[in-house]
């Protein structure tokens, strides 16, 4: 097992925590899961704001180095991408939440700057019909 610090990225927010890296396995402490994520463990379970994941449903999550990324990932319903060489870790969006969000037919904010470095947001246009194009060069 070895200690480092990972970068831990939850949708918009990047946060870097402590983590003990065993094997393919990466554990972060319950004190980084709450800084990263918002989840709380407490006697009846993982907690955030008013939702609880009973204690039964983390066998194998919780070990006495911290809380193992995948399994929670796994518990949280969320898609899990791990880099140990870079030493990253990005949780995707539930399907609970990808599904709801199509189905509101609304695309999330973003702002981008145009080419004279003005910065325009989605959000400045909803109700109106908007032609987006990208262009990568990769």
């Amino acid at each position: 097992m070895t200690a480092a610090d990972f970068t831990l990225l939850d949708e918009t927010r990047a946060t870097t925590v402590p983590a003990t890296v065993a094997g393919e396995h990466v554990r972060i402490g319950t004190d980084a899961v709450h800084q990263a994520l918002g989840w709380d463990l407490k006697p009846q379970g993982l907690c955030k704001a008013d939702r609880c994941i009973p204690t039964s449903a983390l066998q194998g999550a919780v070990h006495t180095d911290g809380i193992d990324l995948r399994a929670l990932a796994d518990v949280l319903g969320r898609p899990l991408a791990l880099d140990l060489d870079e030493r990253v870790a990005c949780l995707g969006a539930s399907a609970r939440e990808r599904g709801a969000q199509l189905a509101a037919l609304e695309a999330p904010d973003f702002t981008l700057p145009d080419l004279a470095g003005r910065r325009h947001s989605l959000s400045e246009h909803r109700g109106k019909k908007v032609f987006l194009v990208a262009y990568a060069s990769w």
